[in-house]
């Protein structure tokens, strides 16, 4: 295909898709189009069924207007005929023709005449006619001959008199009549009046053109009158769906005007703007008790620590002296020493997400090497997986994997998950996946153990929430590590995904981008393992951080469907 023919089903191929789009999002072009359509249909189908009784109207008219005056011309011509007394050739040629004369000079509408002999005459007599131009052949059939011959009535035709005859230089509508006339010294002869139906025609022409003057004014009308009504319906809305929109990315002083009246407008417009001041009036409460709740986790987290560091040093004392205790109290010790932990590590947990809801939390960027920084958290982790017995094992590229993060931060993510997935696998292995791509890097923590329903799925980044709160914790968790590596994960603008099935384990994948606002498209790793040929998803080249137990190892975990995933 040519480039021009190229550049010209492209320019109309987007006029198309304009068009479309146009009539999808616009309810006022949809209407006025529904209405000019409908009025076509219905003016087209009037314009055609006036057009066409109009037309037989002047044809009937016409022809019964033919059928009278030629009556007549036929009785005057065999009147005439048949009271001559003529005998020889010449005289009967000169009747005949001086007959044509008289036809022709007389009132008649006919534009011109024929007299024939007939098919079994053989007299030395021509034909006469007025017209030199049109011979009787070009108007007169056979078929209308025999008609002609076969019946003492008047039989008409509808012909066309050609171009060259007409006078106009067009061809036109005309009709032919044609009757016998007896001349006694000679037979019969047939006579044929021809007359044009140009008149009227003119007049049908005049007609239609007037009726598509008055389709396109009445049209016009339709469309201007649809476009004013439903602009009248149409602009309320349109002006109450924008401050609707607006209104929902949290500008609350959106208010729609023309509340003023008692149309069904001005009502639309009153009830949205009380709606608006309502839900301005509930929102402003739920943010004072909101931010009253910040203030209140955030005092009471910093006025517990100074009694929790006297506590805490007390309990250290006891603690260092539980060996010469009694054994209960030693076990006392022990406790209390554990709980302390837990207490201080929940007050930690508290301060940092009341700093996410006040929207104090900042970031410390380095441009560091997130390989480093997984290592580090496997490494921490290591010994509670030997004592879980857990096989865990990490998978990490060659190349340098750099991203610009706040290493604090996304050690505490992949920690929270390490730790996580081995408390919940059961003694089953524990993969860490770390990939990455020109956008973005991701690290993949996969256990085997006892999964995640739909339910769970949908709740398990919520706060304080446990999937099983029966399961013994050896690592004391407060029920926010998840909930904090979300908001730790979202303040580096990536995202934090899960995907679980019961019986088969769970997945985390933590996904960051490699410089400040990129934005993450598909993430290099998917979420429940990276993939081998063959479409299954088993962890491939690992290397083992402690020894790994007796059972299963991790090339014989089954195949998971990607289906199930749930991102």
């Amino acid at each position: 295909m040519p480039r021009a023919d190229r550049r010209a089903v492209g320019a109309l191929g987007r006029g198309a898709r304009s068009l479309v789009h146009r009539w999808r999002s616009s309810m006022q072009v949809r209407v006025v189009t529904s209405a000019v359509a409908l009025g076509v249909l219905a003016v087209a189908v009037l314009g055609l069924y006036l057009s066409y009784s109009i037309r037989d109207g002047l044809f009937d008219q016409r022809v019964d207007q033919i059928e009278r005056e030629n009556a007549a011309v036929i009785q005057e011509a065999r009147s005439r005929l048949g009271s001559s007394a003529a005998t020889q050739t010449g005289e009967q040629q000169a009747l005949l023709r001086d007959q044509i004369l008289s036809l022709s000079a007389g009132g008649s509408s006919a534009q011109d005449y024929f007299l024939r002999q007939a098919p079994d005459l053989r007299l030395p007599l021509a034909d006469p006619s007025s017209r030199q131009g049109l011979a009787v052949t070009d108007v007169v059939t056979p078929e209308m001959r025999t008609a002609t011959l076969a019946t003492t009535d008047q039989v008409l035709q509808s012909v066309p008199i050609p171009a060259d005859a007409s006078g106009t230089g067009m061809e036109e509508p005309g009709m032919v009549v044609g009757a016998t006339v007896e001349l006694p010294s000679a037979g019969t002869f047939e006579l044929y009046s021809l007359y044009s139906l140009a008149p009227e025609q003119e007049t049908l022409r005049f007609v239609q053109r007037t009726l598509a003057i008055g389709a396109v004014a009445i049209l016009a009308m339709i469309a201007l009158l649809t476009w004013t009504v439903t602009r009248q319906t149409v602009a309320p809305v349109r002006r109450a769906a924008t401050a609707a929109a607006r209104l929902g990315e949290g500008h609350l002083d959106v208010r729609v005007p023309g509340s003023r009246g008692y149309d069904e407008m001005a009502t639309l417009a009153r009830t949205f703007n009380e709606m608006a001041d309502n839900l301005e009036e509930q929102i402003a409460r739920m943010e004072e008790l909101s931010a009253a709740q910040r203030r209140f986790v955030s005092d009471v987290s910093h006025e517990l620590r100074t009694p929790l560091t006297t506590i805490r040093m007390a309990g250290e004392v006891i603690h260092g002296a539980r060996e010469d205790l009694e054994p209960s109290a030693r076990r006392s010790a022990e406790l209390l020493q554990t709980q302390l932990d837990r207490f201080e590590e929940l007050l930690t947990d508290l301060l940092e997400i009341s700093r996410f809801d006040a929207g104090a939390a900042v970031l410390d960027v380095e441009h560091r090497d997130v390989r480093g920084v997984v290592t580090a958290v496997v490494d921490t982790c290591a010994p509670l997986a030997e004592r879980r017995s857990v096989f865990l094992s990490v998978d990490m590229p060659e190349d340098r994997t750099t991203a610009d993060i706040d290493p604090r931060r996304v050690e505490r993510i992949l920690r929270n998950l390490v730790v996580n997935a081995i408390e919940h696998a059961e003694g089953k292995p524990v993969e860490v996946t770390v990939g990455q791509d020109a956008e973005a890097v991701a690290v993949v923590v996969r256990d085997h153990g006892v999964g995640l329903s739909p339910d769970q799925l949908n709740r398990v980044f919520d706060r304080f929430w446990r999937g099983d709160p029966a399961r013994a914790r050896t690592t004391g968790g407060t029920g926010l590590g998840l909930a904090i590596s979300q908001e730790d994960a979202r303040l580096h603008g990536g995202r934090l995904d899960v995907w679980g099935r019961i019986g088969h384990g769970a997945s985390f994948r933590l996904t960051l981008p490699r410089r400040a606002g990129i934005e993450i498209g598909r993430p290099p790793l998917p979420v429940d393992g990276p993939p081998r040929a063959g479409g299954q998803h088993v962890p491939t080249g690992q290397v083992p951080v402690v020894n790994p137990p007796t059972g299963p190892t991790p090339t014989a975990i089954p195949d998971l469907p990607p289906e199930e995933e749930s991102r």
